[in-house]
């Protein structure tokens, strides 16, 4: 990056500064004159010199963009460092996403010293070290005042590991418990670790990926790094760090230590609240009984992180963990910072104080944070440069130097191209060198051709150390936020955001998904209710090993109705499913083995599914004959108008707008479904598609269930076309009659290119001039007789439809012929994640929050979900925060009133909008980032995952918090439902259990509701098959056959128990065994074995093998394959296989008979009403099971492909 630094290095002054900073000892500089982006410019130019730059600014919105700007300057090496949330720190469970970006700053910095450190110690200066530039740690003042452990503590609990290593897994295990990493039977998340046997699993706040260390005995085999979803391993590595996963590092002694040091703090507030008194009031009694819990709680779950002070001799902050001298600390605006850190001081002194009286906190836990005068303390004898924009004497700071420098902002351009031009032809007559950067490639390459047009010759570059010679024009590729311009040095950078005034673009790493679910994640619990597709719903027992003359396998315990058992070869699991119905609380009833009653509910679902399918396939003829409108290719303005979108598309977005574009122009009429959760980017899908339609001269119909979100579309749809000529109206009950009748006589002389409303838009008196797109915004949410009046107007008009629950994939697939559909499963890369905090309920955590809500000027959610008493709650919530705005709504009010309420509170004008569940419906306001839950533990998991949606939908962190009232009861059960909240305070399991839940309603809403009590009946699973049947019998396409294929043979096959220790996991490898089709699948499905659980045991292979021949037996149309070892007449032993046929199978018969000469005997076919072919082989040719099984595999392929009648 040195040429763009030249303008620094060029202005007068600069040099004496860094001879200033180079001279003994801690030394501080500042430069006024400063703006912007430019602060980041000049910093990272003067700390090109350094190993190390730390960068402090006030707030946390700044911090992020500051990071962002880094990222150009510093070639990538750039982190964000997030303050720990002092007030909040004692919520029972966080997310751990903030300590996670922490510990990832603390691992670089000692990445980096150990780096320098090498380095140092060699002679010469390694090249590498003076191109990478220095580590730059972007953080806010909050950031640098809160309190860490010293850094030696860190270094000293790395854990450094290469292969050949020696290893004791169970003191590798109490290692990883100690540093902060949870114990789980398998590694889903950061911050989790699990031991199989010889292998373990880390996944390390640090990493992408998590990474599998193989031992071979006691001696590192191989370290590998594996994927989450799949669990495969992806590349080797050599050696491998594992860093802690916490920041709270204690030994066992400061443990023990410091729970007297507690013990005893607690005893004497205990005093204070007069727990040595007869008589107590009753605030003091509550006092008390806090500290208690308080205490009772540490000791439960060894979480000391509250009481840092307490447990460690010695703190420190993070200013001290650089190496003075080769640190370069830019301090952002002394007097920002002051202001900010007095307030957040405030807040926390205010807090602390109430939590004292209240007895929730101990007097030490009050000192968690420093005010700015300790802060600046802790740099000092660091090299500092203070940047600020007026000349001024920063407070704190002995100023050693300051100089001022000329630096100017660009003014906006408004997305106009000549001023742009006009001002680069004025730059080059001056001589200025003049950069340009844009955040696309082809944008860029862009500008460069739109310039040369008019005659400026520029040219684009990605090297960084290219020259900047006067009356150059340089494009090149990157993020900044502003552009800045250096008069004196005849310097001046552009932005893209100072050409074209649009949000900024986000660049995101993109996933590559690949379309496969995360295999059969329905966590089978004993106890759970199965469906057997022959037998019915029974009740789920586990696995139990059964010995059958001297053969071992694997069974499933199923009991049914009157006590009855059903025992399941673990090979048949492909015959079982989890039973999903719509219900959750409601348990089904159990079948009768041998009852009718199972038999009956089949065939009423069958026929039900029939009548589907046929409606299904008769909609889908009749859709192949209509001719629709055909429209053009994209024009150059739809191209335009699509790189206005402010962020990146997610890979399923991009694929959902071809499709829709591809349907437009085709001759058929469009009809497309496009489903994805909220937030995912659907309307924009549906803007595009309006923009190419409007472009023809077409009129576009956008419906929407509500008014809210008809004015919340409008506003979208408004901003997104405000530079091109498209009218767009809104027609709803928010407008005035008088509007609404202006807006219908517009659309019938066709002024109104795009009309967006509620049901209103189906009357009778609305009449299009020319209407050519039908846009229905959740669909499920309108009546009957809407869709009635919906479908008159879809007559040969192109539709596209937009769901927010999303359709199963299983559904997906019986459908895909039938209606066309694109998925968004792919969410979009958030900036931001959620905190969320699992509390119990208090009045100082509500009040806090909601106040440091409002600070930020945004809104609150509380969500309330008791109508009855709605009222009240919103008043003792304006009772805590007296100057806040507090409103409620619920959907009982009249929908006016209701609709005005929200409404306000889309516009701001509501602070805090206390309501019932209504707000999962599609709302989107990027101004609310805090939600409260009231009694979280009683809403479905589901429920609270499209809740917290709502919140962190910008660039703000988000907070939802979810308060559970402390039962008297025991506490397990209330432990039990809040760890199911905790896994959902950062994404885990519990997400895909929330996902099954609205899958289900999401199939309910495809079919129809009639379809709903069907599907309870028989499970979910089992009802998309039977529709999957159902529809390929209309459409002629050969089914499976109905039959069970068992296969029986004298072979031990089952998966050990010492080698899958976890039985949930085992059913899962069962059930995906059971599916396998051909070798390839086979031999992938041994690699992932041996690479999750060491070398495949040869029962469990010849498992593998078994699940191949049924697959392939089933095709062939076989009933049964019994086989083993028999002696003949003469004593020969020989391994003996009857293949039993079904009578019907579609197998040619001459192609039998010529094949049964061939084999000369040793295949003879038994005729009669159970016909077979019998195989005899002596025990010669296959000495072993292993080799008999690979025969009788081979001789199914012989069958498949000489018997089957093509």
């Amino acid at each position: 990056m040195k040429a763009i630094f030249e303008p620094v290095y060029n202005t007068a002054g600069v040099e004496q500064l860094n001879k200033e900073l180079a001279k003994d000892g801690g030394r501080t500089v500042m430069v006024s004159g400063c703006i912007d982006t430019q602060k980041l410019h000049f910093s990272s130019a003067i700390a090109s010199n350094y190993n190390f730059q730390l960068v402090i600014t006030s707030d946390e919105g700044k911090a992020r963009d500051m990071a962002e700007d880094a990222r150009f300057f510093n070639g990538g090496n750039v982190m964000y460092y997030p303050a720990k949330d002092v007030i909040f720190y004692n919520a029972d469970v966080q997310g751990r996403q903030i300590a996670g970006e922490r510990i990832r700053c603390i691992a670089a910095i000692i990445d980096r010293l150990n780096k320098s450190d090498i380095v140092k110690s060699g002679t010469e200066k390694s090249t590498e070290e003076a191109s990478d530039g220095p580590l730059t740690i972007v953080t806010t003042i909050d950031g640098i005042s809160d309190m860490l452990l010293p850094i030696d503590r860190f270094k000293k609990a790395v854990i450094n590991l290469k292969n050949g290593d020696i290893l004791d897994v169970e003191d590798m295990a109490k290692k990883l418990t100690a540093m902060g990493f949870e114990r789980f039977g398998m590694v889903e998340a950061k911050g989790q670790f699990a031991i199989r046997g010889g292998i373990i699993d880390i996944f390390s706040y640090t990493d992408e990926a998590p990474v599998r260390i193989e031992l071979w005995d006691d001696e590192i085999d191989s370290i590998r790094a594996f994927d989450v979803d799949s669990q495969r391993s992806i590349e080797n590595y050599k050696g491998y760090t594992v860093f802690p996963a916490t920041e709270f590092l204690f030994t066992e002694d400061e443990i023990e230590q410091g729970i007297e040091k507690i013990r005893h703090e607690k005893d004497e507030q205990m005093k204070l609240f007069g727990a040595d008194k007869r008589k107590r009031t009753k605030e003091q009694i509550e006092a008390g009984n806090h500290l208690n819990r308080m205490f009772d709680d540490a000791l439960r779950t060894g979480d000391y992180s509250k009481f840092i002070y307490t447990f460690a001799d010695r703190v420190s902050s993070l200013a001290e963990y650089f190496p003075k001298g080769d640190t370069l600390i830019v301090v952002d605006e002394p007097v920002r910072l002051k202001e900010h850190s007095d307030m957040t001081f405030y807040e926390y002194s205010e807090s602390m104080k109430n939590r004292l009286e209240s007895g929730y906190v101990l007097p030490s836990q009050t000192h968690m944070f420093m005010d700015m005068e300790t802060a600046v303390l802790s740099m000092n004898g660091h090299k500092q440069l203070v940047l600020t924009t007026l000349d001024y004497t920063p407070e704190f700071f002995g100023i050693d130097y300051s100089m001022h420098i000329e630096a100017r902002s660009i003014s906006s351009y408004n997305n106009s191209f000549e001023y742009l031009s006009d001002d680069i032809r004025k730059y080059k007559r001056s001589k200025y060198a003049v950069l340009l950067v844009c955040s696309s490639r082809t944008r860029a390459n862009r500008i460069v051709d739109d310039l040369g047009r008019l005659g400026i010759e520029s040219f684009y570059t990605e090297d960084s150390n290219k020259s900047m010679a006067g009356g150059l024009v340089m494009v090149t590729y990157g993020s900044l936020h502003r552009g800045f311009e250096y008069p004196l040095q005849g310097f001046v950078c552009i932005a893209e955001n100072d050409i074209f005034t649009e949000k900024k673009r986000k660049r995101v790493k993109k996933k590559e998904y690949d379309g496969k679910n995360i295999a059969g994640f329905n966590e089978l619990n004993i106890g759970d209710y199965v469906v057997h597709e022959n037998y019915g719903i029974g009740q789920y027992k586990g696995i139990e090993k059964i010995t059958v003359e001297g053969v071992e396998k694997d069974y499933i315990k199923i009991s049914y109705a009157d006590n009855s058992n059903l025992y399941v070869l673990a090979t048949q699991l492909d015959r079982l499913q989890k039973f999903a119905g719509s219900d959750v609380e409601k348990k089904p009833k159990l079948n009768k083995i041998g009852g009718t009653e199972w038999g009956k509910t089949k065939s009423k679902v069958h026929s039900a599914v029939e009548e589907v399918a046929k409606d299904l396939v008769e909609l889908y003829a009749t859709r192949q004959r209509i001719e629709g409108y055909q429209f053009g290719p994209d024009t150059v303005w739809q191209q335009e108008f699509e790189e206005m979108f402010p962020y990146e598309e997610t890979t399923d977005q991009l694929n959902a707008i071809e499709d829709t574009k591809h349907d437009m122009e085709s001759r058929r009429v469009m009809d497309r479904l496009i489903c994805g959760d909220v937030g995912y980017g659907k309307t924009e899908i549906a803007i595009r598609a309006a923009f190419k339609a409007v472009q023809e001269g077409k009129q576009v119909a956008y419906l929407v269930p509500t008014t809210v979100l008809a004015s919340q579309h409008f506003t979208t749809f408004e901003q997104r076309m405000k530079d091109f000529p498209v009218t767009v109206a809104q027609l709803s009950s928010f407008r005035t009659s008088a509007q609404n009748k202006e807006t219908i006589e517009e659309l019938k002389k066709g002024m109104v290119d795009i009309v967006i409303g509620t049901h209103r838009l189906l009357s009778k008196d609305v009449v299009f001039k020319d209407l050519g797109l039908l846009i229905i915004d959740e669909e499920q949410r309108f009546g009957v007789t809407h869709k009635e009046k919906i479908k008159k107007l879809k007559n040969n008009v192109d539709v596209l439809t937009l769901s927010a629950t999303p359709i199963p994939r299983t559904l997906h697939m019986s459908l895909a012929g039938i209606r066309d559909m694109s998925v968004l499963e792919e969410p979009p890369v958030d900036r931001v994640p959620i905190q969320t905090f699992v509390t119990e309920h208090n009045d100082e955590m509500i009040r806090e929050a909601i106040t440091r809500e409002l600070a930020r000027n945004g809104q609150v959610y509380y969500v309330y979900n008791r109508v009855r008493s709605i009222d009240e709650a919103a008043a003792h919530i304006q009772e805590l925060v007296p100057d806040a705005n507090v409103a409620y709504a619920h959907g009982q009010m009249a929908k006016r009133e209701l609709e005005k309420i929200m409404c306000d509170f889309v516009n701001g004008e509501i602070d805090v909008l206390v309501s019932t569940t209504i707000i999962e419906t599609g709302m989107d306001i990027s101004n609310c980032n805090t939600m409260i839950i009231e009694d979280a533990d009683r809403f479905g998991l589901s429920q609270l995952y499209q809740l917290r949606g709502r919140v962190g939908r910008s660039s703000r962190t988000a907070y939802a918090f979810l308060l559970y009232r402390r039962d008297k009861v025991l506490t397990e059960v209330a432990e039990k439902r809040l760890s199911v909240i905790r896994e959902f305070a950062d994404f885990g399991s519990g997400f895909k259990i929330a996902m099954k839940d609205l899958e289900i309603r999401g199939a309910g809403n495809v079919l129809g509701n009639s379809q709903h009590g069907h599907m309870a009946a028989v499970g979910y699973d089992l009802y998309c098959k039977m529709l999957n049947q159902a529809v390929n019998n209309l459409k002629g396409i050969k089914n499976e056959y109905e039959f069970e294929t068992t296969i029986d043979v004298d072979v031990d096959a089952y998966i050990p128990a010492t080698y899958i220790k976890s039985e949930y996991q085992k059913l899962d490898i069962y059930k995906r065994i059971a599916a396998l089709e051909n070798m390839d699948e086979l031999s992938d499905m041994k690699d992932e074995l041996s690479d999750r659980y060491g070398s495949v045991p040869s029962c469990a292979d010849n498992l593998l093998m078994i699940a191949l021949i049924k697959s392939k037996a089933h095709k062939l149309g076989m009933i049964e394959i019994k086989g083993g070892v028999a002696h003949q007449e003469s004593g020969t032993a020989v391994w003996r296989t009857v293949m039993t046929v079904y009578p019907k199978a579609e197998l040619d018969p001459d192609a039998i008979k010529k094949l049964l000469d061939e084999y000369g005997g040793a295949i003879q076919m038994r005729v009669d009403a159970n016909p077979a072919f019998i195989w005899t082989v002596t025990k010669k040719k296959f000495t072993n099971a292993k080799e008999y099984l690979k025969g009788l595999n081979a001789l199914m392929d012989v069958f498949i492909e000489r018997l089957m009648s093509k």
